[in-house]
C-alpha cells in the first residue's frame, strides 16, 4: 500500500500551470508527485515518445522557462539546468502514469486528475458569471451601468497580476 501525503495533494494546483494556453504540469513537479527523480521520468518518456505528442507534452523554450522561474517560487531551481524541462497537459501526466507504472503513479495520477477537473470548474463559474453579467447589462437601463462598471472591473483586477505592497528598499 503506497501513502500518499495531504501535502502533496493540497500542493497539486499550484503546480498547474498556464503555458501556450494550455493547463500543464512540469516535468520536475510531476516526478515529484510520481515518487520518481526528474531523469527517469524523463528517460521512459524518451523510450516511449510515441505516446505523448505535442497536445500531451512539449519542451518549453528558454523564455518559457524564464518565466516559469521568474513567477513560480518552487521552481526557481530550474534556472540552473543545462535541458529544457518537459510541460504535461492532462493526458501527458495520465501517461506518464502509465509508463511508470508504479503503484504511487497509479494512485497519484487520480489526485491529478481531480485537480486539473476541478481548476476546469472554477474556470467555467469565471466565464458564467461573466456571460451572467453581461446579459444583466443588456436587459437593464442606464441606472445600472456603475455597478456594471465596477463589476467589470473586479472581474479584470482578479485575474490581473496585483503589485506589491509593502516597504521595498531603495536600490
Amino acid at each position: 500500500m503506497v501513502r500518499i501525503l495531504k501535502a502533496d495533494i493540497d500542493s497539486i494546483p499550484a503546480m498547474i500551470l498556464f503555458i501556450r494556453g494550455k493547463k500543464v504540469i512540469i516535468d520536475r513537479d510531476l516526478a515529484l508527485l510520481y515518487g520518481v527523480k526528474t531523469k527517469r521520468l524523463n528517460e521512459q518518456v524518451k523510450r516511449n515518445i510515441k505516446r505523448f505528442p505535442d497536445d500531451f507534452m512539449f519542451q518549453l523554450t528558454r523564455e518559457e522557462l524564464e518565466e516559469v522561474v521568474a513567477n513560480c517560487d518552487h521552481l526557481n531551481q530550474l534556472k540552473f539546468t543545462t535541458s529544457m524541462p518537459r510541460a504535461f497537459t492532462e493526458h501527458g501526466a495520465m501517461m506518464v502514469s502509465g509508463i511508470l507504472n508504479t503503484a504511487a503513479a497509479i494512485e497519484m495520477s487520480i489526485y491529478i486528475v481531480r485537480a486539473f477537473i476541478k481548476l476546469r470548474e472554477i474556470l467555467a463559474s469565471h466565464d458564467k458569471l461573466e456571460r451572467k453579467i453581461f446579459m444583466l447589462e443588456q436587459k437593464y437601463d442606464r441606472n445600472f451601468a456603475i455597478v456594471f462598471e465596477a463589476l467589470k472591473k473586479l472581474i479584470k483586477e482578479d485575474a490581473a497580476p496585483r503589485k506589491r505592497i509593502g516597504f521595498k528598499p531603495d536600490g
